[in-house]
């Protein structure tokens, strides 16, 4: 799948730049106190930036792509796990690890469209690093990614349905 269909997709589900939502929200909650972690996200990768549906732990509502885990995420179809930034090529001299949020330990589940796009991720972190993040915790990361995902679709036919 390419980008501009990923992009495409993405625009079509009408989550981007709308305010936040219980049934977001809800998942970013349960999400960072399963994994005990600060942060956890709902993260949609546009073309430029990742905006934040839903976030818990985290100020800013969006940050430029060129900084976003998430954006190494969606390129994969597993869970993401950075155990340590400060020791991974690909974030080390990230400013979200060198400043503030001084990420240390990621993980991120693609959130995946129903054509197979993938949106963006339920993502958890840590300020500090973690050894593993074991199969039992990737499953659990999965299951928020895809309850997201059924809420999204969900959302998409209703507002396809009203049209």
């Amino acid at each position: 799948m390419n980008e501009e269909q990923r992009l495409a997709t993405l625009h079509g589900y009408g989550l981007l730049d709308t305010p936040q939502e219980e049934e977001f929200d809800d998942v970013v909650r349960r999400a960072a106190k399963r994994f005990g972690v600060p942060v956890a996200l709902i993260s949609l990768i546009d073309a430029d930036r990742q905006w934040f549906k839903a976030k818990i732990g985290l100020e800013q509502s969006e940050t430029p792509r060129s900084m976003a885990f998430c954006a190494y995420a969606i390129e994969g179809d597993d869970v993401m796990v950075v155990c340590d930034a400060t020791a991974d090529d690909r974030f080390i001299d990230n400013p979200l690890v060198t400043g503030d949020p001084s990420i240390r330990f990621y993980a991120g589940a693609p959130i995946v469209a129903d054509d197979g796009s993938k949106l963006g991720t339920v993502c958890v972190i840590d300020r500090k690093m973690r050894e593993n993040f074991d199969d039992a915790e990737k499953a659990d990361l999965v299951g928020f990614s895809r309850e997201v995902s059924a809420i999204a679709a969900a959302r998409r036919r209703n507002s396809e349905e009203q049209s």
